[in-house]
């Protein structure tokens, strides 16, 4: 699995991330991400809920059932090294966390599963390369805005990135020219209203927007 997330996310540039979304809708959604375009998923544990491990993991074998090779499908939110194990189980190609740890990450190199933890800071992004992981994600990154990630970026330039929090279609090309191989985008592609109404023909007309966005 790894290296082809690399390659993945470099040729389909956006991942959606799906949080949040209850069982009785989240086929619909990938199935509607799916119409759009969309080829990389991140689907979340949510870290509140008991029944975390059984609600990822169902959704992302649907995912994995249905469309095969054609959608490259990852777990967020990963925490625990119990979520990279049932993550692997279900099929999952990737994990991506909100921060380094160390023991996750290593746990995903050992299982042949792409790491993708978030960091902040240089000595972050370095330091999760350095463990294994396949690419980083700098986060969040539209809060600390374009001129921080490339400056950033410039000195590290080795390591592949991906920009997740705040990027949104008006901000995606500026994100992309700094210097990422792609972008997690949530709630502004899974859209919660859309969602509620079970709009999932504008779900699709917005994922063809991002990826319009996104030059492909």
């Amino acid at each position: 699995m790894r290296g082809t997330v690399l390659e993945a996310t470099r040729q389909y540039k956006i991942t959606a991330i799906l949080r949040g979304i209850g069982n009785d809708r989240i086929t619909q959604v990938i199935d509607a991400l799916y119409a759009g375009g969309i080829r990389l998923l991140e689907i979340t544990f949510n870290q509140k809920l008991e029944t975390k491990l059984a609600d990822t993991t169902m959704a992302i074998r649907y995912a994995r059932e249905t469309y095969g090779d054609t959608m490259h499908v990852g777990a967020g939110t990963v925490m625990s090294v119990e979520e990279i194990e049932a993550a692997k189980e279900a099929g999952a190609e990737f994990i991506l966390a909100p921060n380094v740890n160390l023991e996750v990450i290593k746990k995903a190199v050992e299982l042949d599963i792409a790491a993708i933890p978030g960091a902040m800071t240089p000595t972050e992004v370095a330091a999760a390369y350095e463990a294994g992981a396949e690419l980083v994600k700098l986060f969040p990154a539209g809060n600390l805005g374009p001129a921080y990630c490339k400056a950033v970026m410039a000195p590290i330039n080795h390591v592949p990135m991906i920009a997740v929090g705040g990027v949104d279609d008006k901000n995606l090309g500026e994100f992309l020219a700094a210097g990422f191989v792609g972008a997690g985008i949530g709630s502004s592609l899974t859209d919660k209203k859309m969602i509620a109404e079970k709009n999932f023909q504008g779900l699709t007309r917005l994922a063809e927007r991002y990826m319009k966005a996104a030059g492909l």
